[in-house]
């Protein structure tokens, strides 16, 4: 059992409910409040640790045990190479079954495709980018003209902590734009 939030706005009652009427003893519930992207989840790694051959794992719903696709399959895989069904019971999915069988092969080869998809948008976006001369990433913290006006500061000899101070800018931001610009102080003889 899953809740995304750690406050008391969402209630695991309706997954503990369905589990129990589905015949899953009290005593071998686990659950977590967390988001389902997050891989530090004391409760599934707990039930993950407790099942072993022969047992079955019972989810409410497929997206309580994950977010992402390829990451229920990576954990029903792990299961399956441990001779450990699942069933999820709104989606009506039971690996013991050819039609659960079924299901999550189609499920490994919709991800398949899914990461394919997301990989060809990326570069066709990248690409797009690049011949508009633009650059993916962040964009700078420091405008063209700060950089101006705080190279010029420097030049004049002030400090890179009094250009910090006065410009705002974070210490770390400043060294890595001047590194970005190949500015290096200059040397008055």
């Amino acid at each position: 059992m899953r809740v995304s939030s750690v406050d008391d706005r969402q209630s695991i009652d309706l997954q503990r409910d369905a589990l129990i009427a589905a015949g899953v003893d009290e005593r071998n519930l686990y659950s977590d409040k967390a988001s389902g992207a997050r891989d530090d989840r004391p409760g599934l790694k707990q039930c993950l640790a407790y099942l072993k051959p022969g047992d079955a794992l019972v989810v409410w719903k497929l997206d309580r045990l994950g977010r992402s696709l390829p990451h229920l399959l990576a954990i029903i895989t792990d299961l399956k190479a441990q001779n450990i069904a699942f069933r999820s019971l709104t989606e009506q999915m039971n690996t013991n079954t050819p039609h659960g069988e079924l299901l999550f092969s189609l499920f490994g080869a919709l991800a398949q495709y899914e990461r394919a998809l997301t990989r060809e948008r990326i570069m066709a976006g990248l690409a797009a980018a690049k011949r508009r001369g633009r650059r993916g990433g962040r964009p700078h913290s420091i405008d063209s003209e700060q950089i101006e006006q705080i190279t010029a500061a420097l030049d004049n000899g002030a400090s890179k902590a009094s250009v910090c101070r006065s410009f705002k800018v974070p210490r770390s931001t400043l060294i890595d734009t001047l590194k970005r610009i190949g500015w290096t102080a200059s040397v008055k003889t």
